[in-house]
């Protein structure tokens, strides 16, 4: 679906419209040749992620004037998207330079709907994002958020910064494991029962080795109980910025090296049980 530039905000995504969508809506394998680059999705920063998977996340899982959260923002495609569809977002980034980069382009784009969006830098594994989270949805006099959207990074393929909270210092498959846990045990309080979590990750080899971070993550998430996997969603890459150009090369070194070339990663979409308990706010 394309960036709705009416006065009235982009409608959730309901079955009896099905004829009006793009089939990828309702399937499992996302074919994206080309990223939106419209308006303030530049998508010149490495850690970003094509703003038609927040784009579809947010269509299919929340109405007009809901609240999305984001714990791992980078650049702010998930809140641009948030003012173009007429949700409120509020977003959580480490990296200092990267916060300043996500409130520019967030703010940058038209706010149509009169949406509240904002960046916060820190660590969305602590007390602070907590008490953040809560300050927020005061601010909205709303209870809980609709959506969690969570892209970490894919443990130590690109090293964001040197915080040591950054999960992207993290080589070891269960530390990073761990870490990312940590994160989403603090945020998904905050999520409210019925609603639903949007997990953007990718594998990757280590010393010639596949290092499944899509399964290792989707058996921790399972392991800890109270959400139910709705999707297991496989979005081709073929086009992003690290293998552009490259595709020579990248079959060269893949037959030489005895390993097959990444062409995809994974959305995994979980639900909240309406019985899951997870400790008071």
């Amino acid at each position: 679906m394309q960036a709705d530039i009416s006065h009235t905000p982009s409608p959730k995504i309901r079955a009896e419209n099905w004829r009006e969508y793009d089939p990828q809506i309702a399937e499992d394998l996302w074919l994206i040749p080309q990223r939106d680059r419209s308006g303030e999705h530049i998508g010149d920063y490495h850690g970003n992620f094509v703003p038609q998977i927040a784009n579809r996340l947010i269509l299919r899982f929340t109405v007009p004037g809901g609240i999305v959260l984001d714990g791992f923002l980078g650049s702010g495609t998930t809140l641009i998207e948030c003012r173009r569809l007429g949700r409120h977002g509020l977003g959580f980034e480490l990296s200092p330079d990267i916060c300043r980069l996500a409130g520019k382009r967030s703010g940058d784009e038209p706010n149509l709907f009169d949406v509240h969006t904002e960046v916060q830098r820190v660590d969305s594994s602590s007390g602070k994002a907590a008490a953040s989270c809560r300050r927020f949805l005061k601010q909205l006099d709303g209870e809980y958020f609709d959506l969690l959207i969570l892209h970490p990074p894919y443990s130590d393929i690109i090293s964001f910064s040197d915080d040591k909270h950054d999960l992207s210092r993290l080589s070891d498959p269960d530390e990073f494991a761990d870490g990312f846990m940590s994160v989403y045990n603090n945020l998904l309080p905050f999520l409210k029962d019925g609603g639903f979590i949007g997990v953007v990750i990718g594998d990757k080899y280590d010393e010639g080795e596949v290092i499944p971070l899509g399964s290792i993550l989707l058996q921790g998430i399972l392991a800890e109980g109270g959400v139910r996997l709705k999707g297991f969603i496989v979005k081709d890459i073929q086009h992003n910025r690290a293998k552009r150009n490259l595709d020579h090369l990248w079959r060269y070194r893949a037959l030489k090296g005895d390993f097959f070339i990444f062409k995809h990663e994974y959305v995994l979409v979980f639900q909240k049980r309406k019985s899951a308990f997870f400790g008071k706010k």
